[in-house]
C-alpha cells in the first residue's frame, strides 16, 4: 500500500471528523470488515533467514543498513559453505596456497580463500588474474550460480553460466533474478527459495536437510514452511502478488458488504486462498493481510480487507487469465490500487478507494473545480490519492487533481472532484448516494458528467499523472496523456532512478528514494525512455495525444 494516499484537507476539517465515528479516512486505518479476525502469522524473508542463523549480519547484526549494503563475493561463498554444512570445516582449514588477493579478505576468512582453493568442486575458480576479487559486488547471475551449487547442481555439467538465471527459475529460483545492484535484502530472499527447494536427486528440501544435520532447529524451521507471497511481473509492467508456486491472486469487486458473496459455482471457478502462515517480501505490510471467516465457516486470507482466490483456468505460474473477467475480478496490483471498483447489484460497478470505501461526485461540481466547502466539506470529505494505481480498464488519463482554495488538492475523475461521505463507515456502505439528488457514486462506464459541468463551457481541468519507479520499473509502463498534461516521476526504490527520452527530448536528474521530477510534453508523439542506471530492463513509454 502506498502511504499517504489519503489525507485530510485542513485542520478544521481534521477537528471536525475527529468528533465523528468514521474510521474509513484515518492514515494506515482498515474500514471495519464484517467477518474478519485480527491477525494472520507473518514473517518476512529477511526475518526467517536471520531467525535460522543463516544470515548473520555484521557487528551490528541484520539490520536495515547491513539489508541495503551491496553482498560481496566473499560473502557469498560464506554462505555457500554454510548452506552445505563446510564453513566451520574451512574457517579451520591450514592449507597455504589461496588466491592471488586473498590478503583483502581478511586475517579471519583467508583460510576460507584458500579452502575454495583447494575444493574448485564448489565452483569459485577465481578471476583470469588469479584473484578471488572478495569485496567486489556480486550480480544475480553469479549469486544464483552459488545457490545452485549448494543444491548440488554444477555449472558446466548440469547448466551452462550463461543459463544461470533460467536454469535457476527452473528450480524455482527466480524472485531476485533482475535485482541489480544485488543487495544482502535480496541475498535473503534467494536464500529463501534455496532452502524450500529440492537439492538434485534428493526427495527433501534443503531446509530438511539442514533440520536432519542439526545444523538448524526444527522449530526455526517452521518459520519458511507457510505458504510464501511473491510479487511478480506482468507483460505489461505491472506488477502483482501471487503464492509461492507464482500463482495469481485475484480479488472480487462484488466482496463489499458481504465478504462471502463468491459462492457455489463460482467458488469452484474462484478457489479461495488460505494459509495460517505467510511469508512476505520485505515490501509487503503484514498489516495489510488479515483473515476472513466466510459463511460456511471456511477460512480466506485477505489484502487490505479484499478476500483472495485463486482462478481455475490458471494452471501454471505467470498466467493471469482471470485479470479483468466480467470487470469484477482483478489482479492484487502491487503497489495496490489507490482507486480501486466496488459493484452493487443496482448501481453496477463504482469508484471505491483502496479499502473499499465508497467515492462520490457533486452534481453542482463544475469541471476543474469544487464548490463543496465548509460544513458541506464535513460532510463530504475530498478524496485525495498521491499516485493512481487502478483496475484493468480504467483509464489513468482519467484521473487528475485540482487545488483547493486552502492549498490541498482532491483527485478528480474526467475532471469532476471526488470525495467520501462521513456516514459511510466501512467498506460497501452506500449512505450518501442520491442523497439530495446530487450526490452520487461514480459508474466510470457511464459518467459523463455533472449537470453543471455539461451546461457550462467547458473548461480545461489542471492535470496531472505520476509515474512510478518502484521494484526497478515504471508504474505505468505505458501511459497515454494529453498534451501538455504534467507528468511527475517518483522514485519509491532505494536505488536511484532517473528518466532519459530515447529520442533526447527530456531528460530528469538520478532520484533518491521519495524524491520527484515533472516534466511535460506538448508535442503529440510517443516517447520511449528508460533508466540510465538500469536501462537493459526499466524501461516506459508515453502517448502524447
Amino acid at each position: 500500500m502506498i502511504k499517504g494516499s489519503r489525507r485530510m484537507l485542513s485542520i478544521g476539517l481534521v477537528l471536525g471528523l475527529a468528533l465523528m465515528p468514521l474510521t474509513a479516512f484515518a492514515e494506515g486505518t482498515q474500514p471495519t470488515t464484517t467477518g474478519t479476525t485480527a491477525t494472520v502469522q507473518t514473517t518476512t524473508s529477511a526475518g526467517a533467514i536471520t531467525e535460522l542463523g543463516v544470515l548473520r549480519g555484521d557487528g551490528q547484526g541484520v539490520t536495515d543498513a547491513y539489508l541495503s549494503k551491496t553482498t560481496t563475493r566473499l560473502q557469498a561463498a560464506i554462505l555457500q559453505l554454510r548452506l552445505i554444512g563446510k564453513e566451520q570445516e574451512a574457517q579451520s582449514y591450514t592449507g597455504m596456497e589461496s588466491f592471488a588477493d586473498s590478503d583483502k579478505a581478511g586475517k579471519a576468512n583467508r583460510p576460507i580463500l584458500a579452502y575454495l582453493k583447494s575444493h574448485p568442486e564448489y565452483g569459485w575458480n577465481g578471476t583470469v588474474t588469479g584473484g578471488f576479487d572478495p569485496n567486489a559486488p556480486i550480480t544475480s547471475q553469479q549469486l544464483y550460480k552459488v545457490m545452485l551449487e549448494s543444491l548440488r547442481y554444477h555449472s558446466g555439467s548440469d547448466f551452462a553460466y550463461k543459463d544461470t538465471l533460467q536454469f535457476a527459475a527452473t528450480q524455482g529460483l527466480s524472485r531476485a533474478a533482475a535485482v541489480t545492484p544485488f543487495t544482502n535484502r535480496d541475498l535473503a530472499v534467494a536464500l529463501t527459495e534455496t532452502l524450500q527447494a529440492m537439492p538434485k536427486e534428493a526427495t527433501h528440501t534443503l531446509l530438511h536437510e539442514l533440520v536432519e544435520q542439526k545444523a538448524v532447529s526444527a522449530d526455526k524451521a517452521m518459520l519458511l514452511e507457510g505458504q510464501r507471497i511473491d510479487i511478480q511481473k506482468a507483460a505489461d509492467g505491472t506488477t502483482y502478488l501471487t503464492d509461492g508456486k507464482g500463482m495469481a491472486l485475484y480479488l472480487f469487486t462484488k466482496d463489499m458488504a458481504d465478504l462471502s458473496t463468491c459462492q457455489g459455482a463460482c467458488l469452484t471457478n474462484w478457489p479461495v486462498f488460505y494459509s495460517d502462515r505467510l511469508l512476505l517480501p520485505d515490501n509487503l505490510d503484514d498489516k495489510e493481510f488479515g483473515v476472513s471467516i466466510r459463511s460456511d465457516g471456511a477460512k480466506q486470507l485477505t489484502y487490505e480487507g479484499w478476500p483472495l482466490y485463486y482462478f481455475l483456468k490458471d494452471t501454471k505460474a505467470g498466467d493471469i487469465n482471470g485479470e479483468g473477467a466480467n470487470n469484477v475480478w482483478f489482479l492484487i496490483k502491487q503497489p495496490f490500487y489507490t482507486v480501486g471498483l466496488g459493484t452493487d447489484a443496482k448501481l453496477g460497478n463504482y469508484l471505491v478507494d483502496s479499502k473499499g470505501v465508497t467515492l462520490y461526485y457533486f452534481d453542482k461540481d463544475p469541471t476543474g473545480s469544487s464548490v463543496c466547502t465548509g460544513d458541506c466539506l464535513v460532510k463530504w470529505p475530498a478524496f485525495y490519492a498521491d499516485s493512481i494505481v487502478i483496475p484493468k480498464g480504467l483509464k489513468a488519463e482519467d484521473f487528475g487533481e485540482i487545488k483547493r482554495s486552502d492549498g490541498s488538492e482532491q483527485t478528480t475523475f474526467k475532471g469532476y472532484p471526488l470525495y467520501y461521505f462521513f456516514q459511510d463507515a466501512k467498506r460497501g456502505d452506500l449512505k450518501g448516494q442520491s442523497l439530495g439528488d446530487v450526490w452520487f457514486v461514480v459508474n466510470p462506464t457511464t459518467f459523463t458528467g455533472t449537470t453543471v459541468g455539461k451546461a457550462a463551457p467547458p473548461v480545461p481541468a489542471p492535470t496531472k499523472v505520476i509515474i512510478e519507479m518502484k521494484d526497478y520499473s515504471f508504474t505505468p509502463t505505458e501511459l497515454t496523456v494529453k498534451a501538455g498534461t504534467t507528468i511527475e516521476f517518483i522514485n519509491r526504490d532505494d536505488m536511484k532512478h532517473n528518466a532519459v527520452a530515447v529520442d533526447g527530448s527530456f531528460k530528469i536528474d538520478l532520484l533518491d528514494k521519495g524524491q520527484s521530477a515533472t516534466i511535460k510534453l506538448d508535442k503529440l508523439g510517443t516517447y520511449e525512455y528508460y533508466c540510465e542506471p538500469h536501462k537493459n530492463f526499466m524501461k516506459g513509454k508515453i502517448i502524447v495525444q
